[in-house]
């Protein structure tokens, strides 16, 4: 009666388990297939806001302004500036050219321009261009005593303590006197510094020989000074056949050592959002994120309630309520840029003869994409949350995890190591980072190395092969094949996961595809009842006694069942705990096989003895 009862309280305790399994299953899918919808969503969110329309815009944008040479001198566009003549010559030649476009290829006038300028004929000039200088002040910096007699003028770097604010030349025009910025663009990140807006500004004219009188004034009268450090040249265009606006932006830096450097941004971005269907799709795809975003933010909740201080001891808890912030400022963002482009778009296109500040705009825009950008990358990092859908991946993430304290280890070694190669003859210390990343993957220039220093450059390089390559990062891939052999040897042995989607998954499919052969199968049944009951026939006729046909019979059920149970090849990988009254069976069975065996023996002994006497 105890070994009945004990029987049943197995059972009982292993359909709970069974029950529990199947409610984390069904959970797991629902989560999962809501998850794929919103990522599937936040996909076309994504993909949806850029075309290669914004690219060939760039492409053909970039190609005129940057690549176009100055009349006479092939090597000389905006790239390969390097000097203040230089740079008075583009000014002048190619940006006075790219500018304004007033007639068709045979000079006659095809488009009514109602004073604008078209690029390309198809890309409309928004108002006028503006340039923008910014200074430092003389004195920033401290000479030398000994060189005093020689320099008594000093110009440091950039910085908003050292800047110019006084006006200079000949102050009659906005050029020559400092304007207070009037505008909420973001401050500008350039090579050499952090550049504030404001400046001694001036905007161009709508008329070419204007435009072009005004530089020729302000050269003669000498506008770039010792004490500039920065020149932007902005102007905005808008092509109505792919509904795209083009902010560009041409940086010309002057470092306190002399010479120029420069730099550029073309930022094609799409303001007027909502005007074909798809562009509707797009903004239904909008809500429904934010539903998403309701109902995710809803769950966590729910999830910090019941588990407290239990529910951030998770990495994907955590992973979680950063996909949620993320997600948080990506709507707070697009909602700010539709607020702004709602407010300010209008003004700025009816200000045709002035500078029209779509940079603001644009920023925020590419704000958004970025942030987007980074929500879509930490989505699909989730998906590794349902990773035990595949035995192979699983694998993977148990050695990710086994190995995490050894591979933080080696990582503080590597970069100790790493460091101390990061010499300063690479130009700056975030570039000799990257360059030693670059040797590391066989993209190197030991030619450069060498001609730096003939003779540490070769030592440099050998030593830093040696240490970096053939001993650190075998070592790395040591750790990662050590401790991926202690897991494949877990798995061996049934210590895996005791949930895995995939082959719950598989499991439920096969009994809905059982429900559907259940006739099949008791046909089938029949069958073999009936076989057995024939094989019993043929033992009766051949001689065998009622007992030993019992016995057979019984061991052949025991079998069947036994093989059903633990030999499947359903779930032959899965490690399955033993209730007592299985042990019982399995211990009668192993009894039963041992008096066979027995059995055999005699047999077989008394078959040899004949055998031998003959």
């Amino acid at each position: 009666m105890a070994e009945a009862s004990r029987w049943h309280r197995g059972g009982a305790s292993k359909h709970k388990l069974h029950y529990r399994k199947e409610v984390e299953i069904t959970t797991t899918l629902q989560e999962l297939l809501l998850y794929f919808i919103f990522l599937i969503n936040l996909c076309i969110l994504t993909f949806g806001m850029v075309n290669p329309h914004m690219y060939y815009l760039n492409k053909v944008m970039s190609s005129l302004f940057l690549d176009t040479s100055v009349p006479g001198e092939e090597r000389t566009n905006f790239k390969s500036i390097r000097s203040i003549t230089d740079f008075w010559k583009f000014m002048e030649g190619p940006l006075l050219e790219g500018l304004y476009w007033d007639s068709w290829y045979n000079n006659q006038q095809l488009y009514n321009l109602k004073n604008s300028s078209r690029i390309y004929y198809e890309n409309i000039l928004l108002g006028v261009p503006r340039v923008r200088q910014l200074k430092v002040r003389n004195n920033t910096c401290k000479v030398y005593s000994s060189f005093q007699s020689l320099m008594s003028e000093c110009y440091g770097k950039y910085t908003s303590a050292n800047e110019d604010l006084s006006n200079f030349g000949l102050q009659i025009n906005t050029e020559w006197r400092y304007s207070t910025s009037n505008t909420n663009s973001p401050w500008h990140w350039g090579f050499l510094g952090v550049y504030r807006n404001g400046g001694y500004i001036f905007t161009l004219s709508k008329s070419k020989s204007e435009t072009k009188n005004k530089f020729i004034d302000l050269r003669l009268n000498s506008w770039i000074t010792r004490g500039t450090r920065v020149i932007f040249i902005d102007f905005s265009l808008y092509n109505a056949n792919v509904n795209l606006f083009c902010i560009i932006r041409l940086v010309a830096e002057f470092p306190a050592t002399g010479g120029i450097l420069t730099s550029w941004q073309f930022y094609s971005v799409k303001l007027l959002r909502y005007v074909s269907y798809y562009d509707y799709f797009i903004a239904s795809c909008e809500i429904t994120f934010c539903i998403f975003l309701f109902v995710f933010t809803t769950q966590e909740v729910k999830k910090i309630k019941e588990f407290k201080s239990a529910y951030f001891k998770s990495i994907w808890n955590w992973l979680e309520l950063l996909l949620l912030l993320l997600c948080f400022v990506a709507v707070s963002f697009n909602t700010y840029c539709n607020v702004q482009i709602f407010l300010l778009l209008g003004e700025l296109l009816e200000s045709t003869e002035q500078y029209s500040d779509f940079y603001f705009l644009a920023c925020w825009h590419i704000y958004y994409n970025n942030i987007i950008a980074i929500t879509i990358f930490f989505a699909w990092i989730k998906i590794f949350k349902f990773i035990s859908f595949n035995k192979t991946m699983s694998q993977l993430s148990s050695t990710l995890s086994r190995c995490i304290k050894d591979i933080v280890g080696f990582a503080i070694m590597f970069f100790i190591i790493f460091f101390a190669y990061a010499i300063d003859d690479f130009s700056t210390f975030q570039n000799s980072i990257f360059a030693q990343f670059r040797i590391v993957l066989g993209d190197f220039n030991f030619a450069g190395i060498q001609q730096a220093n003939p003779i540490l450059g070769p030592i440099y390089f050998i030593t830093f092969i040696f240490f970096v390559f053939f001993v650190l990062l075998n070592m790395f891939l040591a750790i990662i094949n050590d401790t991926y052999s202690e897991v494949k040897a877990d798995y061996s042995i049934g210590r895996r996961p005791d949930f895995e989607l995939g082959k719950m998954i598989k499991q439920s499919y096969k009994n809905v595809l059982e429900k559907f052969r259940l006739k099949k199968a008791r046909k089938d049944e029949d069958k073999k009842t009936k076989g057995s009951g024939d094989l019993a026939e043929q033992a009766r006729r051949e001689g065998f006694d009622e007992n030993e046909i019992q016995k057979a019979e019984q061991m052949k059920k025991w079998k069947e069942r036994l093989e059903k149970k633990y030999y499947s090849t359903e779930i032959q990988d899965d490690y399955q705990p033993v209730t007592q009254e299985e042990f019982r069976e399995l211990f009668l069975y192993a009894v039963e096989l041992e008096k066979e065996l027995h059995y055999i023996n005699l047999k077989l002994n008394q078959v040899m003895r004949k055998v031998s006497a003959l």
